[in-house]
């Protein structure tokens, strides 16, 4: 299925330098923001401490909640608002200090009766309490590291076997690149970073390097048959020819995760969020930072003049 015209010729790689610029910017705006909001925004599940899902039946001010928390003793070290605002979903999170693990059920008891005190009674239902300690949180964030560098080694392992080291280097900048627009996305929101978010930027590099690997299989095979064009000009054929591909594929999977981000309920909220923008940063990426640095470096190669 065409979705493009075959013969189309637009101009990507005229177009690289303003597109790396455009990354560039992007990239100190999320760095930007996590200097503002001094970091991200753990989940517990790297920090430790205990987090209340709770819904309530009718419309709620977060400073109404902070103000009976912090009255009956409990002040919430953060509180997010889940999915959309109608949904009346909370996120409240309490130092591990404050609720020892041998106390979670007479805190949840005591829970149900602080909010049913601002909604009434049986306004408030707590969908789910989560408690982990602060070194399970000190080893998961390790743990999450590792996976993410690990996977970058295995793909750039894998495609240094498959391509040239150039194009295996282009692909892992591209997914670099991905993951610091995903985050710097999350960081702008001030979103919580939890195993979930890693689950889903996970994806985004499987994601990444599978559309920029169509790509390249496109460049090598056009290195092979056609001889009298120059590079800048079989890359820029290698990407038009593999333009309708990527195209109803970012296309067909972006609609599923709006569906699920409009519909999917808070659980799955954050994590829809996070693929869509990597789904688009890492389309991108495919068609002008990871083609961009091949061209780059070939002409510091000195192959092209």
């Amino acid at each position: 299925m065409d979705l493009i015209k075959p013969d189309i010729n637009i101009n990507f790689v005229g177009k690289m330098k303003t597109a790396v610029f455009i990354s560039w910017v992007l990239i100190l705006i999320g760095v930007g923001s996590f200097i503002y909001h001094k970091g991200p925004n753990w989940g517990v599940e790297f920090v430790g401490g205990t987090e209340v899902h709770v819904k309530f039946a009718k419309d709620i001010k977060p400073d109404d909640i902070r103000g009976a928390l912090n009255s009956a003793g409990y002040p919430a070290e953060s509180l997010q608002q889940l999915g959309l605002p109608q949904d009346n979903e909370y996120l409240v999170r309490f130092s591990h200090e404050l609720v020892p693990f041998e106390k979670i059920q007479e805190f949840r008891g005591r829970l149900e009766g602080i909010f049913e005190s601002v909604v009434g009674k049986n306004g408030a239902n707590i969908l789910r309490i989560d408690y982990i300690g602060p070194k399970v949180g000190r080893e998961l964030i390790q743990k999450a590291i590792i996976s993410v560098v690990l996977g970058w080694i295995v793909i750039l392992l894998y495609l240094m076997i498959r391509f040239e080291f150039e194009f295996a280097l282009g692909a892992v900048i591209a997914i670099i690149h991905d993951i610091f627009i995903t985050i710097g996305a999350i960081s702008l929101l001030n979103k919580e970073f939890t195993l979930t978010i890693v689950a889903a930027i996970l994806t985004v590099i499987g994601y990444s390097v599978n559309d920029t690997i169509v790509i390249f299989d496109r460049i090598r095979e056009n290195l092979k048959k056609v001889t009298k064009v120059g590079f800048r000009q079989l890359v820029n054929e290698s990407v038009n020819q593999t333009l309708s591909r990527t195209t109803l594929t970012v296309v067909t999977v972006f609609l599923v995760l709006v569906a699920l981000f409009l519909l999917g309920g808070s659980v799955i909220h954050d994590f829809a969020f996070t693929l869509i923008v990597g789904v688009v940063t890492g389309t991108y990426s495919s068609i002008f930072i990871a083609s961009a640095f091949v061209v780059y470096w070939k002409y510091k190669k000195g192959v092209l003049t």
